[in-house]
């Protein structure tokens, strides 16, 4: 439980990243990032990979370039499902799930998965 608490703060922090770098993203209240992380989470767990299965002899097609395509899908997705969240467009969605995704992979470096905060020291004597 912990880590699902963890991973979905770092889903928030993704988000308000982006909704403060991109001018065509606009996430609205607390509530909203808070629904938005969550939904994220979801839509990324069960509708994802159904669209990856489906998609993917365009996928290899396109040497994998599509997969952003889908992040994008995703995204705004997300962005439909909720009121306070708006998308402007497509370019808007991917570089906002280009965000999430690259705050998601760094946290995940120092998150493990029982949401704890992990550092690896190596000590030479």
């Amino acid at each position: 439980m912990q880590g699902f608490i963890i991973r979905m703060l770092i889903a928030m922090l993704g988000l308000f990243l982006a909704s403060k770098v991109l001018p065509g993203v606009t996430i609205v209240g607390t509530g909203t990032f808070i629904l938005a992380a969550l939904l994220l989470g979801l839509v990324n767990g069960l509708v994802r990979p159904i669209a990856f299965v489906l998609t993917l002899p365009i996928t290899i097609i396109t040497l994998g370039l599509f997969l952003f395509v889908l992040n994008a899908a995703m995204f705004g997705l997300v962005a439909a499902l909720l009121d306070n969240f708006t998308v402007a467009g497509f370019w808007s969605a991917l570089f906002g799930a280009i965000i999430v995704g690259i705050t998601s992979t760094v946290a995940s470096w120092y998150i493990g998965p029982d949401g704890r905060y992990e550092v690896f020291v190596i000590r030479r004597d």
